[in-house]
């Protein structure tokens, strides 16, 4: 097999599961574009993104039939890297990328059914940014296969840095606050001052954290003459601890807003990855991947002053998740590779919403000449129905959300690209 063959497939393929790995389950979004250390010039860099639309709605609110529009919102997921040969058996890239994220806004009808607990979530927003350095050591001529060429072992290790940012708006019911106040020994002046300020209104509650350390660890084997690869890679969790606001209507009386500060943390990850040529032309490829969404239990905080002072916490009571993936490359012509995935996503939830199991067929090409390549990819995902029982007694927490509710089989469409340059 040449060289050409190895870098057009192994492009290709690393475009479609890009555009495929920007679907997956939980919160995961991006993933670190780490493999870009087997590229072999001695200067690579690549930049795209991804743009993902889901089209995931309530079917049923309170066990009557939804009205709303779909809750999720389409959001673009960008990834960047560079790579830069140290020596002839070391090398190290820069990476970036969004790993976690998650945006939705919901309707009046989701609104309305909310506020039995004196607050209806309006819409909410999550995002990571992760900045990263990963370097492997490779040791040459470790086992000889004939033919086909030796192996060749790397040695993978790498620092980054996350930050954590979410914000969420919320609708009041003001008789609901009030009576929440009293129960908590406001006097009812004031009780009644708060409540009757927030009716209707809305608050923002946000949160804003600095970039904490993380670290990644692997293993790699190759056979670079039949682009054969098997690699082991582990990514740490990252705890959090952002500060921010809680700002309302009713901040003027109780001389301004309140401030929040938030312990949670994001998971770890272990992920298996193979590729190997399987006849000239010809590539097959797939991972799998266990992510520790169980440590996503709650985010709990604390609002300190404003209006609404006290300890709360955001529910999730994930499980882990397992992601699995197989596919196949072909290179067409001297300049142009395609290829294709299937990617199974195990949902996460347990009984707070609906991060069910997911089905992903992903397709991309590739057009590449000696120092440039453009990898264009899309996917479309199956979302499997689920549905979520109320809390035991309205604003008691534990298992069930404020409201019951069912989501149907849904769909989740994205497109996505790539630039790739190397010399």
């Amino acid at each position: 097999m040449t060289g050409t063959f190895k870098a057009l497939i192994a492009g290709v393929a690393g475009a479609t599961v890009l555009v495929g790995a920007a679907q997956a389950g939980g919160f995961s979004r991006g993933t670190a574009d780490t493999d870009i250390l087997f590229e072999e010039g001695n200067f690579s860099m690549r930049a795209g993104a991804t743009i993902v639309s889901p089209q995931r709605g309530y079917a049923t609110i309170g066990g009557v039939a939804a009205t709303d529009p779909d809750y999720t919102n389409t959001y673009i997921v960008p990834n960047a890297a560079v790579k830069l040969n140290i020596t002839d058996y070391a090398r190290c890239a820069g990476t970036y990328a969004q790993p976690y994220g998650a945006s939705s806004t919901y309707g009046p009808q989701a609104i309305a059914a909310g506020l039995v607990d004196g607050t209806g979530l309006v819409r909410r927003q999550f995002s990571t940014d992760e900045f990263g350095l990963t370097c492997a050591a490779m040791i040459n001529n470790v086992g000889s296969f004939g033919d086909m060429g030796s192996g060749r072992l790397s040695l993978i290790g790498g620092v980054f840095l996350e930050n954590f940012s979410y914000a969420e708006t919320v609708q009041f019911q003001g008789a609901i606050i009030t009576g929440g106040l009293l129960a908590a020994g406001q006097p009812a002046p004031v009780a009644g001052a708060v409540g009757g300020t927030l009716n209707g209104t809305q608050g923002t509650l946000s949160f804003n954290g600095g970039y904490n350390p993380g670290y990644r660890i692997g293993i790699a084997y190759e056979v670079p003459e039949i682009a054969a690869r098997v690699q082991l890679l582990y990514r740490s969790q990252v705890t959090h601890t952002p500060t921010g606001t809680f700002v309302t209507a009713a901040d003027a009386l109780a001389g301004g807003a309140g401030t929040t500060r938030a312990a949670g943390t994001l998971p770890q990850s272990v992920e298996l990855r193979a590729q190997t040529g399987v006849a000239p032309g010809t590539l097959v490829f797939g991972s799998v991947k266990w992510t520790d969404w169980s440590v996503l239990q709650t985010l709990n905080y604390t609002v300190t002053g404003g209006p609404l002072p006290g300890v709360r916490n955001l529910e999730f009571f994930w499980k882990d998740g397992w992601t699995v993936s197989g596919g196949v490359g072909r290179q067409v012509t001297d300049w142009l590779a395609a290829s294709a995935t299937v990617t199974w996503d195990q949902g996460v939830s347990t009984t707070e919403d609906v991060f069910t199991d997911t089905w992903t067929f992903a397709a991309g090409i590739e057009m590449s000449n000696e120092r440039a390549s453009l990898q264009l990819g899309g996917a479309i995902s199956y979302l499997t129905a689920g549905s979520v029982a109320a809390e035991a007694a309205v604003g008691a927490g534990g298992p069930g959300d404020t409201f019951a509710y069912t989501v149907g089989s849904d769909w989740s469409y994205a497109l996505g690209g790539r630039f790739s340059v190397d010399w």
